[in-house]
Order: structure tokens, then sequence, then C-alpha cells
């Protein structure tokens, strides 16, 4: 009995699983997000981004036209501060964060 009780809850789990999904957007920081120009920490989006997040705090986002989402690889992100990006991963839609799978140029 244990042992079907435990199947079917792991066969729950299991199909209760997300699926990866594909984000296209910017890679911005959490402070300015889809607006540089309030803050403009540096001449280029990715050096005020790099600013945000090195002397004030912040943690890099992915901004689409409609949606800023939390990333759970910060350093992935890093490399592609300022730029177009797809990201791929899991979105939790009640903190609107992604948990990223991978991060490629678009």
């Amino acid at each position: 009995m244990k042992f079907l009780l435990a199947t079917l809850l792991a066969a729950a789990t299991l199909g209760a699983a997300r699926s990866d999904q594909t984000f296209v957007g910017t890679i911005s920081d959490s402070m300015c997000a889809q607006n540089h120009s309030t803050m403009r920490m540096g001449d280029t989006d990715a050096e005020c981004t790099h600013a945000c997040i090195e002397e004030h705090g912040g943690t890099y986002v992915l901004v689409d036209a409609e949606h800023v989402y939390q990333l759970s690889d910060q350093k992935a992100a890093k490399a592609f501060a300022g730029k177009k990006v797809t990201v791929v991963g899991t979105l939790d839609p009640k903190t609107s964060t992604i948990t990223v799978a991978s991060i490629t140029p678009s």
C-alpha cells in the first residue's frame, strides 16, 4: 500500500512539472528595467545595467515589451547586459521569475 501511494505521489509530481518556455527580450537591471534614461549610469545600457547592479544592489532581469522577469541565473545574465537574448526556462507566474536553462544572443 505504501508503495502504491508513493508511486501515485511521484506520478502526480512529475505530471505537474512545468516544461521549458522561450522568452525573448533584453537583459537589463531591476532598478531601470525598461527605462535607462531615468538614472543613466554610463554611456550605454550595458554600462548602466552593470552599475545599477554592482553599485546599487540591483539584479539582472529580462525585459520584453510587456513584462519584467526576474532571472534565477544572475551569473549567466551578466555577460548579456544590454543585449537582446533568448532565454529558455520555466516561469513561475507568481513571482515572475524564470528558472533559467539557457541564455543565448538573439
